[in-house]
């Protein structure tokens, strides 16, 4: 099966996974390497980009 762009660009671009408790966050990347964003279930700062299928 074909990736499409918009597709991928959809569902990775600008998510972000929180490594504690496993929400989804939209945030910009330049704050969430700051450390700027935090997750709001737990406050915790360490996020990751989703894992892609």
């Amino acid at each position: 099966m074909a990736k499409f762009e918009e597709a991928v660009a959809r569902n990775y671009s600008r998510r972000y996974v929180c490594k504690k408790c496993g929400s989804t966050i939209k945030a910009d990347p330049m704050k969430v390497v700051a450390e700027k964003i935090k997750c709001r279930k737990c406050n915790a700062k360490k996020l990751r980009s989703p894992r892609k299928k």
